[in-house]
């Protein structure tokens, strides 16, 4: 179902002419407001006044996250704190938190977004919506919570914690969706699952999941484990949150809203745009954000653009999902790794659950790495060392043939790694940067 044809289905040259006028708007707003736009627009790197059409977005300089990062907290909000009606924030984990201010246009704006992401899963008024993000300043909870409020679904404001509660909602309050990161997902299934709770008898039919990669293979999983079909969705707290880009009953990549976003991908080393179908890093230009607007942003994420008709009629570009993320790279001498190239590998080999860690060590200056992987409850006990030995032989020679890095895997037993009940999933433990 598509939410808001008007700007859904707008054709390209109408869209165009529509981005070209909001970007002009928003440079405008930011020169005048912001002192970092102030300085960086109208020097060497790019003039704001250059900019008569959309390919001229190019020669304007990046905005990173160092750049927001020294600009605690309110350096770059365009509207005073008097104007600012919601402010919301990153975790802080790899520095200052990136705090982000929201007008009452902006929160209307966010709404809209989202309320696209949910009727692109098929979500309508009489849907009953679970929401189990954490509710504060992430941006999670309650991006949904009001982009489902904007559709007319019911609410149930769920956040995180205690997983018994979740399943408890889930049997008696009837929800039929699901909204959180798909790591909490698995640990709800399992608790189904511990329980005896056959999760085919439950109303839930859809899960919208987001805030940290997924792979295939472990969306065939969560959807196994649950009895659903699961939609992945994008978002940035530094771009708006949730409802940046989102997938269609077609799952085909996912729709960006372009009515309200410019989107790029460049070359990570060059930093030159590369074209649809090559992948790239996402970079983003906010077109509405009053409070906080941002210009060509560098997301750090991976992914690759389409500009093929999807099947759904949406005219909007398409991401891939996220492949991974530039500060995610695991490199080991000439050896170079993402975390979802690993899990890939883990979800082909039956016998292993889908709760792995990677651990990077160096040993007499040589640098390591281990696997550690839960195996599957239907495993032999551990005391049959035969068939686990030729299991963790498997994995070390897919890692080994489809990567090209020596791992060393551990297999341990079911629920041995810690779950990640709040936020997004930490997949890898680097002891070389202790």
């Amino acid at each position: 179902m598509i939410w808001n044809e008007k700007y859904e289905k707008l054709d390209g040259e109408a869209m165009a002419q529509l981005q070209l006028e909001r970007l002009q708007a928003t440079l405008n707003r930011a020169v005048r407001n912001v002192e970092f736009y102030r300085q960086g627009l109208s020097g060497k790197g790019g003039r704001a006044d250059d900019v008569r059409s959309l390919s001229d977005l190019a020669g304007l300089p990046f905005t990173t996250k160092d750049d927001l990062r020294m600009s605690y907290p309110y350096g770059m909000f365009a509207f005073p704190l008097r104007d600012i009606v919601r402010i919301q924030s990153t975790s802080g984990t790899m520095g200052s938190p990136v705090v982000v201010g929201y007008t009452r246009n902006d929160i209307r704006t966010w709404a809209e977004c989202v309320a696209r992401v949910l009727s692109a899963g098929g979500m309508t008024e009489h849907d009953v919506i679970q929401v189990a993000f954490t509710y504060g300043l992430f941006t999670g909870g309650l991006g949904f919570h009001y982009g489902a409020e904007k559709l007319g679904a019911s609410v149930i404001p769920a956040s995180t914690g205690a997983l018994e509660k979740q399943v408890l909602i889930m049997r008696d309050f009837k929800p039929t969706a699901l909204v959180c990161t798909p790591g909490y997902a698995l640990a709800i299934a399992a608790t189904l699952a511990e329980k005896g709770i056959d999760p085919g008898k439950l109303s839930l039919k859809a899960g919208f999941f987001g805030a940290e990669p997924w792979s295939e293979g472990l969306r065939g999983q969560i959807e196994s484990a649950l009895r659903i079909t699961t939609f992945d969705n994008y978002g940035l707290t530094e771009i708006l949150g949730p409802g940046v880009s989102f997938e269609c009953e077609a799952r085909a990549g996912l729709h960006v809203n372009e009515d309200h976003f410019i989107v790029e991908t460049v070359d990570t080393r060059t930093l030159s745009p590369v074209p649809p179908g090559v992948e790239g890093e996402l970079v983003f230009t906010t077109i509405t954000k009053e409070g906080f607007p941002l210009i060509r942003y560098r997301t750090g994420d991976l992914a690759v653009l389409s500009v093929e008709p999807c099947a759904c009629g949406r005219t909007s570009k398409r991401m891939s999902r996220v492949r991974g993320r530039i500060d995610d790279l695991i490199i080991m001498g000439a050896s170079k790794v993402f975390p979802s190239q690993i899990e890939q590998i883990l979800l082909s080999v039956s016998g292993l659950q889908p709760h792995y860690e990677i651990v990077v060590d160096r040993e007499a200056g040589i640098d390591t790495l281990e696997v550690r992987v839960e195996i599957s409850e239907s495993m032999p006990a551990l005391d049959e060392m035969r068939s686990l030995e030729k299991l963790k032989a498997r994995v070390s020679a897919e890692i080994d043939s489809l990567i090209g890095i020596k791992a060393r895997v551990t297999l341990v037993e079911p629920r041995t790694i810690a779950r990640q009940i709040e936020g997004k999933a930490r997949r890898v433990v680097d002891k070389r940067r202790m």
